[in-house]
């Protein structure tokens, strides 16, 4: 457990950095994996086979397969957007922070 959450703290500082450097879909990028790595480990615990490594597809996965509360419903839809073609989210929302959320559900269940 130790590892899965050192791994997930380096997606988000590598998000943190990426944000600070204006590169806002690198950080989108870090979050999702961040994200990725959580769902795995949520899965594995679970004893439900992994249907994917892509951070994409389990969170496609997990709106379907795991009873997650509403909001964090919302947030897996989010960090499953594509993008406009100006590289911006069509909703306001700060994806490194829901997918810090999204993470501290999936490692507490």
């Amino acid at each position: 457990m130790e590892n899965i959450n050192n791994e997930i703290q380096i997606e988000f500082q590598r998000a943190e950095q990426a944000r600070s450097k204006g590169n806002e879909g690198q950080a989108r990028v870090c979050a999702r994996r961040a994200a990725g790595i959580a769902i795995r480990d949520y899965l594995t615990r679970k004893g439900t086979p992994l249907p994917s490594r892509s951070a994409h597809d389990l969170l496609a996965f997990i709106k379907e397969a795991a009873p997650l509360p509403p909001d964090l419903e919302r947030v897996a839809d989010h960090l499953t957007l594509r993008v406009t073609e100006e590289f911006n989210l069509p909703v306001d929302a700060d994806l490194v922070a829901e997918a810090k959320r999204l993470c501290d559900w999936l490692l507490k269940n």
